[in-house]
Order: C-alpha cells, then sequence, then structure tokens
C-alpha cells in the first residue's frame, strides 16, 4: 500500500553523524518489493537509504551522491519472521579513522557483521543528502523513484541529530526470557536540530514528534495505528502458510483473499497450549463452499505439508463453524447453530484449560454456549487435549475474511463500538468473554 510519513528534512546539527533506531515488525518475507524503513532523498542521484532487500531479505544500507554509489552494505542476518519484533540501531559517523567504523549497525541487541560492506565517504566529510536542503525524511517507504513501500508496521522510532548513542538505550534483555525488549525511557541530552522521536500514540496525528522539536511528520496514504507493539505482540495470520498462487494477504496479514478451486488454509502466527482466548473474523465474502472457521492443532498435517490439502478442519484435532450453521469437529459435521454470510462477525472463544470450544454469530454464541462456564462447558464443543492450537479458517474458491486478533480492526476499518476489552490488551467489536485473552504475548504470559 502506497502510505508512509513524511517531512522536509531541516537544516541539521551534523552532516556527519547521526544515530537511528527503530522498531520494526514485518508483515510480508516477500521477494516481490523492497521493504524501505528510512530514506533521506534529494533526487535518485542523491539519497540514502535503510531497508529490507527484497532478493536477499537482509538490512541494506545504500547512499548515492552526485550520482556515484557511496554506500552498498549487507547485513548477514537474514529477516526471515513475520511474527517478531526486530528493533533496529543504526551509528553513521564520517569522523572515524577507519572506513568499517562509518557505519554500524545492531539488531535486538546484537552488532551486525556484513555479508558486504562497501563504505567510500571520505573521512570527515558531510554527506550532503543530510544538510536539509530540498532533502525529505521519508518512513516506511524506499524511495518516490521507486514506489516501493514498508509492509509492515513500525514502532518508537528516534533519529539523534549529531549523536551517537548506544544501543542499549533503545534496548535491553529480558532476565527471564533474554528477549530483547524496548527501553521506553532512553536518555538522550539532545536530538539535535533535525532529531525526532515518533511514539504513533496519536491516532489523529501518527507522525506527531515527541522529541520537542516539533519535527512532524504528514502522512501521504492512509496509515493504521495498530496496538500490535514490541511490548505486545499480537497474533496475525501466518505469511509462510497459505497458497500464494491463489491468494493474497493484506492490512498486516489481517486480510485473506483467495480464488481458485482448491482449498487454501489460514494459520495464526501464535499456538498457546493453556490459557483462554478470543478473536473474531469478520466474513467480507462467505463464497458459495463451506467456509470454516476455527481452530487446530499444530501437528496437523496440513499445517507441514509442503502442498495445500484438505481443510484444516478434516484433521483430528481441528474444529470449525461453517457457513451452513453445521459444526465440523475432526471432519465430522453436525448441526450446531446458525448460517452465517457476508457482513457477519464470528466470535471464537478457546478454552485451553477446560479443553472448550465456542462460537458466536454477531455477539449471539451459539448451542446456547457460555464461555464463562469452565469445566461444565455449556453449549461447548470439546477440545482434543495435548496440543498447542493455531486460530485458522479456510477459503475455498472466492472467499474473503479479515480477522481481529484483537488489532481494533477489521481490515482498515476499526471496529464499530468496542465491546468490553480483555485486561493485557486488545479491542473486539463484542465483549471479550470475562477471564479470557487477546491471542498475544501478554495475554499468553497472563496464565
Amino acid at each position: 500500500m502506497a502510505s508512509y510519513l513524511l517531512r522536509n528534512s531541516p537544516t541539521p546539527t551534523s552532516e556527519k553523524k547521526f544515530t537511528f533506531s527503530t522498531w520494526l515488525k514485518l508483515s510480508s518475507t516477500s521477494t516481490a518489493a523492497d521493504n524501505g524503513i528510512v530514506e533521506w532523498y534529494k533526487t535518485s542521484s542523491e539519497r540514502f537509504q535503510v531497508l529490507i532487500d527484497s532478493a536477499t531479505r537482509q538490512l541494506r544500507v545504500y547512499a548515492v551522491e552526485s550520482g556515484v554509489v557511496k554506500i552498498t552494505i549487507y547485513s548477514d542476518m537474514v529477516f526471515r519472521d513475520p511474527s517478531a519484533w526486530y528493533n533496529i540501531c543504526i551509528h553513521q559517523d564520517t569522523t572515524q579513522a577507519s572506513a568499517s567504523d562509518r557505519l554500524k549497525l545492531w539488531v535486538n541487541g546484537v552488532a551486525q557483521t556484513f555479508s558486504s560492506y562497501t563504505y567510500n565517504f571520505s573521512q570527515n566529510v558531510n554527506i550532503n543528502v543530510f544538510d536539509g536542503s530540498g532533502t525529505k525524511l521519508n518512513l516506511g517507504t524506499r524511495g518516490e523513484a521507486y514506489a516501493t513501500w514498508l509492509n509492515g508496521l513500525l514502532a518508537d522510532t528516534y533519529y539523534i541529530d549529531g549523536s551517537l548513542i548506544a544501543y542499549t538505550e533503545f534496548g535491553e534483555l529480558d532476565s527471564t526470557s533474554s528477549i530483547w525488549k524496548p527501553n521506553t525511557q532512553p536518555t538522550i541530552s539532545s536530538f539535535g536540530n533535525a532529531g525526532f522521536h515518533l511514539k504513533y500514540e496519536d491516532s489523529s496525528n501518527i507522525g506527531l514528534d515527541s522529541s520537542g522539536n516539533t519535527n512532524n511528520f504528514s502522512t501521504s496514504g492512509t496509515l493504521t495505528q495498530n496496538v500490535d507493539t514490541p511490548s505486545n505482540n499480537f497474533a496475525t495470520i501466518n505469511p509462510l502458510y497459505y497458497s500464494t498462487s491463489q491468494s493474497t494477504l493484506s492490512n498486516g496479514n489481517l486480510t485473506a483473499t483467495s480464488s481458485g478451486a482448491n482449498w487454501n488454509n489460514f494459520h495464526s502466527t501464535l499456538a498457546p497450549s493453556t490459557g483462554k482466548y478470543y478473536w473474531e473474523v469478520k466474513v467480507v465474502n462467505v463464497g458459495s463452499n463451506t467456509h470454516p472457521i476455527g481452530i487446530v492443532g499444530t501437528e496437523a498435517s496440513d499445517i507441514n505439508s509442503t502442498s495445500l490439502g484438505d481443510s484444516f478442519d478434516g484433521d483430528a484435532t481441528g474444529i470449525s463453524y461453517v457457513q451452513t450453521g453445521d459444526k465440523d469437529v475432526a471432519g465430522s459435521r453436525t448441526s450446531y447453530g446458525n448460517s452465517y454470510t457476508t457482513g457477519d462477525i464470528i466470535g471464537v472463544a478457546m478454552d485451553l484449560d477446560n479443553l472448550k470450544l465456542y462460537f458466536h454469530k454477531n455477539g449471539v454464541y451459539q448451542n446456547s454456549g457460555v464461555p464463562t462456564s469452565g469445566a461444565t462447558g455449556t453449549g461447548a464443543i470439546s477440545i482434543v487435549s495435548g496440543h498447542s492450537y493455531l486460530a485458522s479458517f479456510a477459503h475455498y474458491n472466492t472467499m474473503v475474511d479479515s480477522i481481529n486478533f484483537g488489532q481494533g480492526y477489521f481490515g482498515t476499518t476499526a471496529v464499530a463500538s468496542a465491546g468490553t476489552a480483555p485486561s493485557e490488551g486488545g479491542i473486539f467489536e463484542f465483549d471479550c468473554p470475562n477471564g479470557y485473552q487477546a491471542l498475544c504475548t501478554k495475554g499468553i504470559n497472563s496464565f
């Protein structure tokens, strides 16, 4: 989608030295297009770019001055995980004596080594793309000349003009999990004249600068604020498993669109084994087949198969609610509730502590289900024990679904009237049952 943030760059404190840090979650690992992160742009002959390269999926820094390529740097690290948040920190400093020290990268606190490192700016040189004279500073794009944009999310983005700020100011290792987590209060004495800090927390002003410089960004296209953050990572549809020839994922991997006379299975990036979870699926185009919505164990044959087979609900662990109103349990279909169609919202309440599953249609639980009934399981469908479970749905021919794991949107449309929210975060159209959580890291860790 052609959406990004932009502003004219002011005259900087330094044309030699800066720190850039941001959190990034990729929605696609496709080789179709580069994922642009940040760019300083005058013309196609004067630009400085940081991106995820489409061909190699490596972090790439590229700079051209006066039409001559000055920087071509590729990290050894490959970005393949669409469920992960990455913290990227960059130091640019032409005052360093050694060319190999003039640009350094860290990802999640790890200093990067490079499959290639070409740096041809001389020591102490001013890089003219940073001089503020006619330079556009763009976030979320590779560049106007190339018309490629970030397919993913950004969070907590910093640019410190004229200073090198330690990567440890932007993140730290969690003492329990050893996962790199955000530091929301880094020590920064000065942002410099051109510096900024974007929190993305004001939905009416996504590009608001919180550094004190008022270097605010304007929006090109339509950007959607998301509760998915490095501090609370929400599930999405997993882009590593679906038929790319017959289906497309969009809207941050929360909308699936299919066509073609084969089953196309879609599964969540997170798969808990304990706890209670709630999510919603909006049926954008119901199609003409069974349109199953439900869950399946991670050991299901379709999950690990290199070719898409039958719908997930034919697996021994698969359970779904289909458009005819039936339930399908391990391939056996029986009467269950009301039929559903285009425009309906299907809620799923999965209780893995009591091994019970409930579905609602537009807020009305089918089979008189009561998700808070615990071991009693009033109106519930029984779940097979001993498995981790994925939120799942399947398409056959032309079908479209938008799933809300708590992000608060169906596609690009915010929920109409948010119901009761879970305690660990998430926004839903209907009430999240008491004691249930969104399918997110804080939700999973609460059990």
